[in-house]
């Protein structure tokens, strides 16, 4: 039987989401974890592999098990897994489904805050420096105006396609002052959504009017040159906030009482 599992994590700690030598990531714990729990080998599959120190509200990883698994196994993992991961679901799925192939889309925001918070600083971005807020706002819309991103995608990436279907892209302002960008798209490629905000944000706190900041952005996408973005923006403030599949895919497993 396959099995979809949904996970939530603070990245701060770990050295990615996906398995590497020596090194603890999300995978290598949550492996641990089955393997602890059932005495037997496993082998998981990610759907999204976020960088170090990237946190996730949602992402999954598929394996194959004779077990039948029911929603008590939940219980059982998250009573095995350290504090700063979490199993948030158990799904029954068909034997052809995949995680990484079969999603949809993805959403993802980034935490900018402006003032020192000890709460925030392995969640969020501190930048304390003056940012033009109807230039963000514009530099979003420009951005869904495009679908080949090579510029937003960093070196030695093996991929066949740099086209990604952005459909939302904005900034919102919390009411202490936070500012979050979240987006949604089909896929998105390595180091993409720091790249955005990066390059954005150091647009953004130029002394320049809206429309020489939008031509300037429309400059770097159209390079299709990675040199061209800015990829300084921390791992700490992105957060995968959610990973989408067709309707119907999924079942919960049941209760066993």
């Amino acid at each position: 039987m396959r099995y979809f599992l949904s996970v939530a994590y603070q990245g701060t700690r770990y050295a990615g989401f996906q398995i590497q030598d020596g090194q603890e990531t999300i995978q290598s714990q949550v492996t641990k974890a089955l393997e602890t729990l059932f005495r037997e080998h496993f082998t998981l599959t990610g759907s999204s592999r976020t960088d170090s120190g990237v946190h996730a509200i949602q992402n999954y990883f598929h394996f194959d098990t004779n077990i039948e698994l029911t929603a008590r196994h939940q219980y059982n993992l998250n009573a095995i897994l350290p504090s700063d991961i979490a199993v948030t679901g158990i799904f029954q799925v068909m034997e052809t489904a995949h995680c990484r192939f079969d999603a949809t889309e993805r959403v993802y925001k980034y935490l900018i805050y402006k003032h020192k918070n000890p709460f925030l600083a392995d969640r969020g971005w501190l930048y304390p420096y003056p940012l033009s807020q109807e230039i963000l706002n514009r530099l979003a819309i420009v951005l869904m105006e495009y679908e080949d991103f090579s510029s937003f995608s960093k070196r030695n990436t093996q991929v066949f396609t740099y086209n990604c279907a952005i459909s939302s892209a904005y900034w919102e302002v919390r009411g202490n002052g936070e500012l979050e960008f979240h987006i949604r798209s089909n896929r998105f490629l390595r180091g993409m959504i720091r790249g955005i905000v990066g390059t954005m944000m150091r647009m953004a706190r130029m002394d320049q009017t809206v429309a020489e900041a939008e031509a300037m952005f429309r400059s770097v996408i159209e390079a299709k040159d990675c040199s061209k973005a800015d990829f300084t923006t921390p791992a700490r403030g992105l957060y995968l906030m959610e990973v989408n599949y067709p309707d119907g895919l999924l079942k919960a497993v049941e209760k066993n009482e």
